[in-house]
């Protein structure tokens, strides 16, 4: 279908089955998915997400230009942005923006998944109502 593209990657709790392991670098992050790529997305990066309790993102990192936006959906655990040192759980939603360093790593004893979405800092110039527009016709379950 030429306006959507759909990709089924198995459940959330599967998720570390995939690796991170970026060409020419040192790292390897396992239980972690990117879908740019599946999806052919043009504007944002998401990933989805799975560390095993006492497991985490082993290194600091920061962005160039993209803010990230980190959702928990199951498991607890805790963030450091630039020097400050949170709790995050189920429910959390964290926006970091580029120049931050940032690490996070899973504190219970269940797994600890989550989303994140990155997009380019200030591209959205519109609001999700000013760039939407109601169109005719019966949606088939109404």
């Amino acid at each position: 279908m030429a306006n959507y593209k759909s990709y089924n990657f198995g459940s959330l709790s599967s998720v570390d089955q995939y690796t991170f392991a970026p060409e020419g670098m040192p790292i390897s992050v396992p239980g972690k998915l990117f879908l740019k790529e599946p999806l052919e997305l043009t504007s944002v990066e998401v990933s989805v997400n799975k560390d095993k309790p006492g497991t985490g993102m082993s290194f600091f990192h920061r962005h160039k230009d993209n803010e990230e936006v980190y959702i928990f959906v199951k498991g607890k655990g805790e963030m450091v942005i630039d020097d400050e040192r949170f709790e995050v759980k189920e429910g959390s939603v964290v926006k970091v923006n580029p120049e931050a360093k940032r690490s996070w790593w899973n504190t219970g004893d269940e797994d600890l998944l989550y989303i994140v979405i990155q997009g380019a800092q200030g591209s959205m110039p519109n609001t999700t109502i000013e760039d939407g527009v109601l169109m005719d016709g019966q949606v088939p379950w109404s």
